[in-house]
């Protein structure tokens, strides 16, 4: 299978020019790399009647486009409960029934980060499990037999995150997307993935996810964000951020996407010409500050 990158949005509303910001990073790392380029539909959790629609819309309008069908991950359900069958072939997972609270108000093992899982369900017997089990379903977890792992990034360098006994299914059936991710990518030939870099920190629980399973881990990029002039990341509720919504206050599509690209470092007009010069080490490391269309023509 030829090697490709991707982007996966979750069908829960309108992309914002951050999304649309990403998406052309994507593609301009994939195509600028010979990669075919593959778009996922990451719509297992939230998925709004219409939104798919609207973001394949938005990306053709700035002049993204990709290869082959569109991939849904509710389509893909076999494939996931392989990788846990796999997995769980190996002893290496079980089931959790703590709630959010009983996380929260756990105590932590030392030297854990914030927000770890503290094991509480980790060395049940199987006493305990039909137990409890019959007073709640239980969310599936890895048995992690490390505490951190070391990510190569092609703009952040070494990165190293922890990893903790992470869900693999929640306890509502719905498979989580640490997994699916992984899964979705290796079956997708996709060996380059570029995103957000406030996905940066759970990298290390897929890159060691993708290990256990016997997975490449893929090639990563993780991208500036977009924020709004109060320093936090844009939003839906930031107003004017979608391309209708620019459209409807008199800013057409080309030069939303001229913006995109001068916010890049990269010259305004179709993306062919972008890419002829497109290149990773030039990319600005720092969040882009939106409204980035202040005045006419910008």
């Amino acid at each position: 299978m030829n090697s490709a990158g991707r982007f996966a949005p979750s069908p829960s509303g309108e992309l914002h020019v951050g999304n649309l910001r990403t998406a052309l990073l994507a593609w301009f790392f994939a195509r600028s790399t010979g990669r075919r380029f593959l778009l996922r539909v990451e719509d297992l959790d939230r998925a709004r009647a219409g939104a798919e629609a609207e973001q394949l819309r938005d990306l053709a309008a700035i002049g993204v486009t990709w290869d082959g069908g569109v991939v849904r991950q509710t389509d893909r359900e076999h494939l996931y409960t392989a990788a846990i069958g796999r997995l769980t072939e190996a002893g290496l997972t079980y089931e959790c029934f703590c709630t959010r609270r009983e996380i929260q108000e756990a105590p932590s093992a030392p030297h854990a980060p914030q927000g770890a899982y503290p094991g509480t369900c980790r060395n049940l017997t199987a006493a305990e499990r039909a137990a409890k089990r019959s007073l709640r379903p239980a969310a599936l977890r890895l048995r992690s037999a490390v505490s951190e792992v070391t990510v190569e990034d092609l703009l952040h360098g070494s990165f190293t995150g922890a990893v903790d006994d992470f869900v693999l299914r929640r306890n509502d059936g719905v498979t989580a997307y640490n997994l699916a991710v992984v899964v979705d990518d290796a079956a997708q030939g996709i060996d380059q993935v570029v995103r957000g870099d406030d996905l940066l920190p759970s990298t290390p629980r897929q890159a060691y996810l993708a290990s256990l399973l016997h997975i490449p881990v893929p090639e990563y990029a993780h991208v500036p964000l977009v924020f709004n002039a109060d320093g936090a990341r844009l939003a839906k509720r930031d107003g004017a951020v979608t391309l209708a919504d620019l459209a409807g206050a008199g800013i057409g599509v080309d030069r939303v996407r001229d913006a995109l690209l001068v916010s890049l470092g990269l010259p305004p007009g179709p993306l062919q010409a972008a890419l002829a010069v497109f290149d990773p080490a030039a990319l600005p490391r720092r969040p882009w500050v939106w409204p980035g269309l202040a005045e006419p023509g910008a």
